[in-house]
């Protein structure tokens, strides 16, 4: 039964759980945090009230015990329990077993979660609600053979799909017939290992649809309204990347036949608090079905936007027993909104997950101009904090607004240029490269956005002359190059005996250092220190100079053309200047350094990051061919398979299935074919 409460125990962390105990705070609430060894000093702790441990960094010996979680809520005091979204937000049995001690769960009944968390049930009962469905397989029989015959009944591609999954796991499009078995395996390891249960569901993958997911909020009274729509149709590997509202291109009549059915698909399930209805939006205008997420959604801030509405405030006052602040008619939109999910991955490397330390993390709002009210940084970490992987890599979401869709992008894509992370490879850049797209600024959306464009975005970067003079010109002055020395010995600038002064300078993208993308050459020597350098890149030459100024920001001036730029040398090589425009990254050395790592590393394989081996798939002695998969990794609840990098046969292997692995440990001897 709902009621009122004092105290707040959030089960979760990062961004949400700050996000929770900052609307909790505000609504006069005392708020708890809970934690695991991995997260002792993270920033949802420090911001709490109270703090309890649960236990070590393994989510299923912490944040998913549900005892462990009860315990913290009784030695507190707290009267609820917000679940935030991942971890136990839509598990039925930590509900029942809240009710069981007297605590609030903030959030549905445990019916309903059970009601949408089968996916398979939950397409039946939506089908008797009159909510349209995309044609699929969603039977309790799981037998490989069948599964097979249903999919090739469907016609490929087809989609398969963790019947009790979510967030993009135990998910795989399939091809063709030939790759299914494959994909059905590799999505029931990733089911088993998230959810428990590898039961698979199988839809027709539609070719162009859009992700149009609708909020809706229902109370204890009956009540049920839904709060417009949000377009997620950029996604990498099934989970979204990039979230606005309202969704571009809809109709006054399709937003309200949307909504009303989210609606009847929440009244179906006897739904109370904040839910989202996901549909596949056919270029016709059609509409289906996907799935029912009993939490409320990372992307939910973008809907807060445009609404004008705290969703955490009403998840409170709902479960509080209060009736819906707004009625539908009372609820209306206001402008544009984005929301970009800031990672800790790779981008250039198949978004493999990255760890390491935030060196910093800061969002420099008055640096580029913008309006605190337009643009919204919600956070779990802070700078100094470590990225583990223990856990999904999202470090944050930058959410902005505008009064339309073109201003609400120019803001987003300022104040991503303004967002400086160091110390964590993140995925910046590349939210960048996808939000100056042609075809996302002109809304041509659908799910497969990314692989349609991927030549585009995953091309190499093509630098200007003044941004390989001014890397050139930030190294030689991070490095210590501007201090003049007496003595020929203790001088680091070029200087050759009865020869030219010159610095050889090679400039790279840091993806492709093997082959320089520009020779800079520093030639003469100075007068005194200050005065210009004189570099020369192919035909072209300059008069430079710096001029440090406040914090990691310098004035770089090129034939007398100054420009601001925040700048930083990460580990003495890679040259990092950020402008209001874009990020530069040129990895700095001297042409006379050799790299002899690449060399050593050419007969092995070595872990790209943290995380735990999951299986062999081939023998030690084995013979493989360039692209065969060796072994498979698991971190940051995804899957990674290594592959071999050129014909040639596997030596040995270094761990063993359960292993886990620190970034860059070698795994494998690797014997390539001469």
């Amino acid at each position: 039964m709902s009621h009122a409460f004092d105290t707040l125990l959030v089960a979760n962390r990062g961004e949400i759980a700050c996000r929770v105990m900052r609307t909790a705070r505000r609504m006069g609430l005392r708020t708890v945090a809970v934690y695991s060894d991995a997260d002792a000093g993270a920033r949802h702790v420090r911001e709490a009230d109270e703090a309890v441990r649960l236990g070590p960094a393994a989510a299923q010996a912490s944040y998913l015990d549900i005892q462990a979680v009860i315990s913290a809520a009784r030695r507190t005091g707290a009267g609820a329990v917000h679940p935030g979204y991942g971890f136990l937000s839509e598990n039925g049995d930590f509900v029942a077993a809240l009710a069981e001690a007297g605590i609030t769960f903030i959030g549905p009944p445990a019916s309903a979660i059970a009601a949408m968390g089968d996916k398979s049930a939950a397409k039946a009962r939506m089908h008797d609600a009159g909510v349209p469905l995309v044609p699929g397989y969603h039977g309790d029989d799981q037998d490989d053979a069948l599964l097979k015959a249903e999919a090739d009944r469907i016609g490929y591609p087809v989609l398969l799909k963790a019947s009790a999954g979510g967030g993009g796991k135990g998910m795989r499009v399939v091809e063709s017939a030939e790759a299914f078995q494959a994909a059905l395996d590799g999505c029931r390891r990733e089911s088993r290992a998230a959810f428990g249960d590898d039961r698979m569901l199988i839809e027709k993958y539609l070719t162009q649809p859009r992700h149009v997911e609708v909020q809706v909020f229902c109370d204890t009274q009956g009540n049920g309204v839904y709060l417009f729509e949000r377009d997620c149709s950029v996604q990498r590997r099934h989970q979204k990347v990039l979230e606005e509202a309202p969704a571009p291109g809809m109709t006054e009549e399709l937003r309200r036949e949307m909504g009303e059915a989210a609606v009847r698909a929440a009244r179906e399930i006897g739904y109370v608090g904040a839910g989202t209805v996901e549909f596949l939006l056919d270029a016709d205008g059609s509409f289906y079905f996907m799935e029912m997420n009993t939490r409320l959604q990372v992307e939910h801030p973008v809907t807060e936007m445009i609404t004008g509405q705290d969703l955490v405030e009403w998840q409170l006052r709902v479960a509080m027993g209060e009736t819906l602040p707004m009625a539908q008619e009372a609820l209306t939109i206001t402008g544009h909104s984005f929301e970009a999910r800031l990672y800790a991955e790779d981008p250039a490397q198949d978004f493999l997950p990255a760890t390491g330390t935030l060196n910093r993390f800061e969002l420099d709002l008055a640096g580029a101009g913008l309006e605190p009210t337009r643009v919204r940084l919600d956070s779990g970490v802070a700078s100094g904090d470590a990225v583990s992987m223990h856990y999904d890599p999202m470090l944050a979401k930058l959410i902005v607004h505008g009064d339309d869709r073109e201003q609400a992008l120019a803001t987003l894509n300022r104040a991503l240029a303004a967002l400086d992370i160091q110390g964590v490879t993140t995925n910046r850049d590349f939210l960048q490269r996808l939000a100056t797209h042609p075809a996302f600024r002109a809304a041509e959306l659908d799910t497969r956005f990314i692989e349609h464009h991927e030549a585009e975005l995953f091309a190499p970067r093509h630098y200007t002359a003044e941004e390989y003079a001014s890397a050139a010109l930030v190294g030689l002055h991070q490095l210590g190059q501007e201090r003049e020395s007496d003595s020929p010995w203790d001088r680091h600038d070029g200087f050759r005996l009865n020869a030219k002064h010159t610095i050889r300078i090679a400039l790279c993208d840091p993806n492709r250092i093997d082959d320089a993308d520009a020779l800079v050459i520093v030639e003469g020597k100075r007068a005194a220190p200050g005065d210009p350098w004189r570099l020369r890149i192919g035909d072209q030459a300059y008069d430079a100079t710096l001029q440090p100024l406040d914090g990691d920001a310098v004035a770089v001036t090129l034939d007398g053309h100054r420009r601001r730029l925040q700048t930083r040398l990460v580990d003495n090589n890679l040259v990092v200047m950020v402008d209001p425009r874009r990020e530069t990254r040129l990895f700095w050395r001297r042409i006379d350094a050799i790299d002899h790592g690449r060399h050593e590393a050419e007969s092995t394989l070595t872990a790209p990051m943290h995380g735990t081996v999951v299986t062999l798939l081939v023998q030690p002695g084995e013979r493989v061919e360039k692209g065969m998969a060796l072994m498979v990794m698991e971190a940051m609840k995804m899957e990674h398979t290594l592959t071999a990098p050129a014909d040639g046969q596997v030596e040995s292997f270094h761990f063993q299935a359960g292993d886990t692995v620190g970034q860059g440990d070698v795994l494998l001897e690797f014997a390539a074919d001469e």
